[in-house]
Order: structure tokens, then C-alpha cells, then sequence
């Protein structure tokens, strides 16, 4: 048992035109939940360049937690990052953005997010007291 499956995924060899397409990720990210159930709350970009590497930052905000993804235009490289819980499988979402994007070669980290068979009675009130100077 656990509150919802985060993935972490590390695509290389993306096309420039994907690494640069800040507001095409930002749809294909939300159609992807949408289709996989979810239910979009938000949704936000930005285009980095200007002072900084091309690239963007997307981000969608789920009802069941949130989509992400951090472009590296130079470097053919894009991180995305699907956390869900409920229902909705964050693997249903990957599955459909790849289908509507060239994301490349991926590899997927998987984690379960507050398994409930690990979750302490109580936590240490060492771990709960901030250090002191």
C-alpha cells in the first residue's frame, strides 16, 4: 500500500525543436493526464535563453499531484517528473505523452511514495527539532 507512484524520467536525444517548444510541452503534458484521467488544475511555462541555456521549464497541477518537465535545448536532454496518486497511473501518462512527443531514449526511475508498510508510528523528535547554532 502506498499514497501515489512518482516517476522520474531522464530522456536523451531529444530533438532541438522538442527542447525549445516550451508551449507544446506544456499541452502535451496536460492532454496526456487529461487522457489518462487526470484532472488538470493549472498549468505554467517558461522559455529559458535569454540570459541563460535555451531551454524551458513546464509544470501542470494535477488533483492527483503533478506533471514536470526541465528542457536542456544544447544538450538534447529533458527531465520530466510524474507524481500521481489515486487512481490515475503516472505510467499511462508517460505512455500518451509518448506518443504525442519524441522524447527519445528514457529511462525511468520508479518510487512509491509514503508506502503505508514503512510509515513510523511515530517520528523521532530528534528528527523533528530544527539544529541549534
Amino acid at each position: 500500500m502506498h499514497k501515489g507512484f512518482h516517476l522520474l524520467i531522464d530522456c536523451r536525444g531529444v530533438p532541438r525543436d522538442v527542447c525549445l517548444d516550451d508551449a507544446g510541452m506544456l499541452d502535451a503534458l496536460a492532454e496526456s493526464a487529461r487522457a489518462a484521467g487526470a484532472t488538470v488544475i493549472s498549468q505554467t511555462r517558461y522559455h529559458f535563453g535569454h540570459t541563460s541555456a535555451a531551454g524551458f521549464t513546464a509544470i501542470v497541477l494535477l488533483d492527483e499531484s503533478h506533471c514536470s518537465a526541465h528542457a536542456y535545448a544544447d544538450e538534447g536532454l529533458l527531465a520530466l517528473d510524474i507524481f500521481t496518486c489515486g487512481a490515475t497511473s503516472p505510467h499511462e501518462i508517460l505512455q500518451n505523452l509518448r506518443a504525442r512527443l519524441d522524447l527519445g531514449e528514457i529511462s525511468v526511475m520508479e518510487a512509491s511514495r509514503f508506502r503505508l508498510d514503512e510509515m513510523p508510528e511515530s517520528v523521532p523528535s530528534a528528527v523533528l527539532e530544527s539544529p541549534t547554532s
